[in-house]
């Protein structure tokens, strides 16, 4: 298996998870910076910068990106190899585009390999929970997402590309029509878990996903911090359009001291809920690792899900995680991997979630 990033924050992580599983290949600029954790998993390491020019080739069994690959070098030559592919690093816009790419494939290629764009929130781990739900719902009318950000967590310097998007307004649906919205409006505060929290929209891949793959009329993301404090500051900025203005690399030091602190480790706290034709659910995910962790636990399951290996045959051709043939199996796995989920029913017809602010 070959993990491109394979020793970042969360490419260690994963490659932790599949040592025991696959043979690793791990690739990044620098691999001397993975010279310990090669000893310790027994994986080897070559260089792939995906800034430079130089082509890289290797016989793997499947790729999982855990680093942005703007060029889409990786996915690229997945698709020409015929190799399973996994992402689980791209914002919305790259999603699309990387979906694009995959669909036109290549005319002189064999049938093609999976093609899984698992970057849904925390690795897909999202999408595959809002799938669950719907499941046991008869379907999903709406999705609506809230995450709790822990500040004291761990995160990898591209996970501030995701957060790096909020002066650019993102198209939903709500409804069942398109509609473009601000990030960081809508703002209310709600119960993630063990945990009152602040949170504002932002955009994700599911949002675009969801209503092509479960039908989903409304779906909606957002997301605040574990301070309180720094969710109403970013909101604060974003009403007067700081994030609009302070766009382009002059403003990108900036951005960067607003958006990136990572700290030693926390907690990650998802809340997602879901209303089918049945009735409503609520799902409280929690990863008591953090949020590097719970991502690296979606690749797993989407590594898996190519290869077939979580009890359905692996599909070739293009994929996103909720398109999972077994959804019902979710919650064990992620259980398995040391995630708590809590499902509990939730009045459709109840009072809102949380108070507007």
């Amino acid at each position: 298996m070959l993990l491109v990033g394979g020793y970042g924050t969360v490419g260690s992580e994963l490659a932790r998870m599949a040592a025991g599983q696959w043979p690793l290949l791990l690739t990044g600029r620098s691999p001397a910076g993975a010279v310990d954790l090669c000893r310790e998993i027994g994986a080897e390491v070559r260089r792939w910068d995906l800034g430079a020019p130089e082509p890289f080739r290797a016989a793997v069994r499947a790729v999982v990106g855990v680093v942005n690959d703007p060029d889409d070098r990786v996915l690229r030559a997945a698709l020409a190899g015929g190799v399973p592919y996994v992402d689980v690093t791209r914002w919305t816009s790259r999603v699309q585009r990387a979906a694009a790419l995959a669909s036109l494939g290549r005319p002189d290629a064999g049938p093609g390999a999976p093609v899984l764009l698992s970057s849904g929130w925390m690795g897909g781990v999202v999408p595959l929970v809002a799938a669950a739900l719907a499941e046991r719902l008869g379907g999903a009318d709406s999705v609506e997402t809230s995450i709790r950000y822990d500040l004291a967590d761990r995160a990898g310097a591209d996970s501030v590309e995701f957060m790096d998007r909020l002066g650019v307004d993102f198209e939903v649906r709500e409804g069942g029509l398109s509609r473009r919205v601000a990030p960081l409006s809508g703002a209310r505060t709600l119960t993630i878990g063990d945990y009152r929290t602040k949170v504002a929209r932002i955009d994700t891949p599911e949002q675009f996903t969801l209503p092509l793959t479960l039908g989903a009329r409304t779906v909606t993301t957002r997301i605040g911090f574990s301070s309180a404090a720094a969710t109403s500051t970013l909101v604060g900025l974003g009403r007067i359009g700081f994030f609009r203005r302070a766009r382009g690399e002059r403003w990108r030091p900036v951005r960067r001291r607003l958006l990136y602190a990572p700290g030693d480790g926390g907690t990650a706290a998802l809340r997602i809920e879901v209303e089918g034709p049945l009735g409503a659910l609520l799902a409280t995910v929690t990863d008591p690792h953090g949020q590097a962790r719970l991502t690296a636990v979606g690749a797993l399951l989407g590594l898996r899900r190519v290869l077939g290996a979580d009890g359905a045959p692996a599909r070739t051709g293009l994929a996103f995680p909720e398109s999972h043939p077994l959804p019902q199996t979710v919650p064990a796995a992620l259980e398995a991997a040391g995630v708590r989920v809590e499902v509990t029913p939730r009045d459709p017809a109840g009072p809102v979630a949380g108070a507007a602010a």
